[in-house]
C-alpha cells in the first residue's frame, strides 16, 4: 500500500443521492413496499434510515412495526427490485458528477464507489449512467458485518486501492457516510440535501457544498493543504 503521506491517492465515491439522484426513488420504493405491509413511512421517516444497508434499514422497521408475512431480506428484496425500475424509468445525474470525476481524473486518483446498496442496484446505475468505465471497482457494504456509519465499507475500499484511509477523499450526501468516512480517517466532502444541512453529522466534514458543481481545484488545494500540515513535522503534525 502506499504510505500515509501529504496527498490524496485515491477518490471514494458513494452512490445513491452522490452520484445519482436517487434518494426520492429510495423513499418511494420503501413507503411503497413496507406500506402494504402496515408500516406507517412517510418521507421524513425514511430519512431516519439514509445511508444504511437496505437489509439493515428494513430491519429498523421491523422492529418498530413487526408485521406478519414476507421476512426481512425478502421485503429488502422487494424494495431494491422496485427501485432498480425507478432508476431506469426515472434516475438522473446528480449536477457536476462528470466535473468531479475528470479533476480526480487529472490529479492521478485512483477512483472507486463505496455503497450501501446491493450490488445490483450499484452494477445496473453504474452502466445505466456510463459511469462504469471511470471506476476501478464497486464495493458495497452486502460484503461487510455492518452497514455505514460503520466504516467497513470504507476501510475495504481503501485496502482494494491499495492507499492508505489517510490519503482517501470520500464524496458523500448522507449522515450515515460522513460519520463513516471520518470513523475511517479519510476527508470527507458532503453534499447533502438542503433539509438536512444542519444535522450535525456535517459539521465533521471537511467541506460541505450545495452541489459537486461546487469541487473545483481551490477546495481541492484546500483540502490537500490541510494533509500537508497534518503530516509535516516541523508543524507537530
Amino acid at each position: 500500500m502506499t504510505a500515509s503521506g501529504a496527498s490524496f491517492g485515491a477518490a471514494i465515491f458513494d452512490m445513491d443521492g452522490l452520484l445519482v439522484d436517487s434518494e426520492p426513488l429510495w423513499h418511494e420504493a420503501e413507503i411503497e413496499v413496507l406500506g402494504d405491509l402496515g408500516v406507517p413511512l412517510g418521507i421524513q421517516a425514511c430519512r431516519q434510515t439514509k445511508g444504511m444497508f437496505v437489509n439493515e434499514a428494513i430491519a429498523h422497521w421491523y422492529d418498530r412495526y413487526p408485521w406478519d408475512g414476507p421476512d426481512i431480506d425478502t421485503v429488502a428484496d422487494l424494495v431494491v427490485e422496485r427501485v432498480c425500475g425507478l432508476v431506469v424509468a426515472r434516475g438522473t445525474l446528480q449536477p457536476g458528477v462528470g466535473s468531479t470525476i475528470e479533476l480526480c481524473r487529472r490529479h492521478g486518483l485512483a477512483m472507486a464507489v463505496a455503497s450501501s446498496s446491493q450490488y445490483r442496484v450499484i452494477e445496473l446505475v453504474l452502466e445505466h449512467f456510463d459511469l462504469a468505465r471511470h471506476f476501478l471497482f464497486a464495493h458495497s457494504a452486502e460484503d461487510e458485518a455492518f452497514g455505514k456509519p460503520h466504516p467497513a465499507v470504507f476501510l475495504t475500499a481503501a485496502s482494494k486501492l491499495g492507499v492508505e484511509p489517510t490519503a482517501c477523499l470520500v464524496f458523500e450526501d448522507a449522515p450515515a457516510g460522513v460519520l463513516a468516512a471520518k470513523a475511517a480517517c479519510m476527508r470527507v466532502i458532503a453534499v447533502p440535501e438542503a433539509s438536512e444541512r444542519r444535522l450535525p453529522a456535517f459539521a465533521i466534514a471537511d467541506a460541505v457544498l450545495g452541489s459537486l458543481e461546487e469541487v473545483d481545484e481551490a477546495l481541492f488545494e484546500r483540502l490537500e493543504a490541510s494533509l500537508h500540515a497534518e503530516f509535516d513535522p516541523t508543524t507537530g503534525g
